[in-house]
């Protein structure tokens, strides 16, 4: 047998999945907690035995920090927030306007990752995005930043910041135009620059083999799998698929809906609509984000029929999936919505690790929520991740999709 351990790095656990490459099946799987003074002792637990070479995603330590430094803060600052959370980063601030010394400040101690530098639409005012550019050159921190504003200065404002010495990756223009958001490219930017700063770096572990066991940032990863997943449902009578993932961190809901009949008719897809979507909720995670979560929830109204505020999992779900939703509704008539998702897939421990009984309580009552999370439970077809298999089929679909393939047929098959 030739074998692969599938590995996920999470913030509190990682988990393992040992995989037969030539068929697919799963051979064991488990789980360490993680280690975060050096998250490799933790994936050693996790494969320990196995004697397989290991593939891995990321999210330890909260996944990736990440400050926004927009033009102004409906448009702009908004563009960039978008592509962040769409890259699986948390976004630990967000600054608008020209940086002064008060704003350099703040963004410091916010002690981001990664600084995502946007402004104006491409052949607009560059005199913001310039000034800002200046502004990060000229202070004693070496934060990594990915410029993704007005590509007519793009070449320029990326030659200061070189200069000074600081990290720089160019991306497309998250808004090259008014009223078109283009993320995809600086979310492309903001994966490289986690693999090569975060994951390449000491934070995580010292260890050189961390660097080249990771591929990718977990909700890549996830979102790979799911796409799989989709075209293994392709035939069905409601093809699409939602998969709500609560974690330690983050709740990330993941969504692949089906097609819109006039679009197949037409073969062709909704202009500017991506065919695999995702929201990355850096305040909704169970354990690290607990008091962020308790505060979205409160914002939402949450509360039991006893006023009482709801359980942390529950709550999670629930205003991760109201979020997912208005996001949805930015895409217009031309986006296909998550409420037509015919297998709904929740995963997490919260999930994972409670009684069925307990879930099916979940679910329940997630359904009657009528802030617009029950709408997308309703009429589907709702399965456990209990074995975690889509972060590893994601890792397997470039070079072993028929391995992917096989990997989510038992999951269907649940």
């Amino acid at each position: 047998m030739t074998l692969l351990a599938c590995v996920d790095v999470g913030s509190t656990w990682t988990k393992a999945a040992l995989v037969e490459l030539d068929t697919g099946r799963l051979v064991e799987t488990r789980q360490a907690p993680t280690t975060p003074a050096d998250v490799v002792a933790g994936v050693l637990a996790a494969t320990e035995g196995w004697g397989a070479p290991v593939r891995a995603c990321s999210s330890a330590g909260g996944g990736l920090r990440l400050a926004v430094v927009g033009y102004e803060e409906l448009i702009s600052a908004e563009a960039g927030h978008r592509a962040a959370l769409s890259a699986g980063a948390r976004v630990v601030h967000v600054a608008a306007g020209r940086l002064d010394a008060a704003a350099l400040r703040q963004l410091a101690a916010a002690a981001p990752d990664v600084v995502l530098l946007v402004g104006g639409t491409d052949g607009g005012d560059a005199t913001v995005l310039r000034h800002n550019a200046a502004a990060l050159a000229g202070t004693n921190w070496s934060v990594p930043v990915v410029v993704a504003g007005n590509v007519d200065v793009r070449a320029e404002v990326c030659a200061v910041l070189t200069t000074a010495g600081t990290p720089v990756t160019a991306a497309g223009n998250v808004l090259p135009d008014i009223g078109q958001l283009a993320p995809e490219s600086a979310r492309a930017a903001i994966r490289d620059v986690f693999l090569t700063h975060v994951i390449g770096g000491a934070r995580l572990s010292a260890d050189p083999r961390l660097r080249r066991w990771v591929r990718a940032v977990t909700p890549d990863a996830v979102l790979d799998g799911v796409a799989v997943l989709a075209e293994l449902r392709a035939g069905a009578d409601a093809p699409g698929v939602l998969v709500l993932d609560v974690g330690g961190a983050t709740t990330d809901v993941y969504c692949v809906p089906a097609v819109d009949a006039e679009q197949a008719s037409l073969h062709r897809a909704a202009v500017g609509v991506p065919a695999r979507r995702r929201t990355v909720e850096g305040d909704l995670g169970v354990h690290a984000s607990a008091d962020a979560l308790r505060e979205a929830a409160a914002g939402e109204g949450l509360r039991t029929p006893g006023g009482d505020p709801l359980d942390l999992g529950e709550a999670a779900a629930v205003v991760a999936l109201r979020r997912h939703l208005r996001a949805e509704a930015a895409y217009g008539p031309g986006g296909a919505s998550a409420r037509g998702a015919g297998l709904v897939v929740l995963s997490g421990g919260v999930f994972r690790h409670a009684a069925p009984a307990v879930t099916a309580a979940v679910v329940q009552r997630v359904a009657a929520d009528r802030g617009g999370a029950g709408s997308v439970l309703a009429g589907a077809r709702v399965v456990v991740d209990d074995r975690y298999v889509l972060a590893a089929a994601g890792l397997l679909a470039g070079d072993a999709p028929a391995a992917a393939a096989g990997l989510l047929t038992g999951l269907l098959a649940d």
